[in-house]
């Protein structure tokens, strides 16, 4: 238990730290489509290259992977902080590319995701207090309970169907499509 929350707290600790240093950095990027467009094809190729390259991992859950490996996913999980990086497929493919085994890899993302996206709604509904308070934003309290809400069930429904899959299949689909949607948003971008 306690190798396990070790784990996972090193593991957010980066993008915690990183995020709170750049933040004004990454919102200003996400209203940039070229930037969304190009992490897609540049994502997908990453998927396809470390799917054929990573080693083979002999961890059994998150409390088996080394306390370096942990950190080293921590320190990847940042480069989602790029729009159009999928933060979970950063943090699987940065396991896997670490040695880290597919299934535990792709768990250890998961519980990774849970310190931190409380983190960035945390540090959100701070930043946007007033407007929450004051009834003046286009979300209030209600929206956004509603929302976590649903968004938690959902994310329980959905994540044993995903690790299951992946652990058979693999993440090429996913690196495909990545490919040809981005692929596309290039076109359209450089056309218009």
């Amino acid at each position: 238990s306690w190798r396990f929350v070790r784990n996972v707290a090193v593991g957010f600790l980066p993008s915690a730290v990183v995020g709170l240093a750049i933040h004004r950095q990454i919102e200003a990027m996400l209203g940039n489509a070229t930037i969304v467009a190009w992490a897609l094809v540049l994502g997908g190729i990453a998927i396809l290259v470390i799917e054929r390259t990573a080693p083979r991992g002999s961890e059994k859950g998150v409390a088996d992977i080394s306390l370096g490996k942990a950190v080293g996913v921590g320190l990847i999980q940042c480069i989602s902080m790029i729009p159009g990086v999928s933060r979970s497929g950063a943090t699987i493919l940065g396991g896997l590319s670490l040695g880290i085994e597919r299934r535990t890899a792709a768990e250890f993302s998961f519980f990774l995701a849970v310190p931190t996206m409380f983190g960035a709604t945390a540090k959100q509904l701070w930043d946007h207090r007033h407007e929450l308070s004051a009834g003046t934003g286009a979300v209030g309290w209600p929206e956004f309970a509603v929302g976590s809400v649903v968004s938690f069930v959902v994310a329980l429904i959905v994540i044993r169907a995903f690790v299951a899959w992946i652990s058979r299949h693999g993440f090429g689909p996913f690196a495909w499509y990545r490919i040809a949607i981005g692929a596309a948003a290039v076109a359209w971008l450089t056309l218009r």
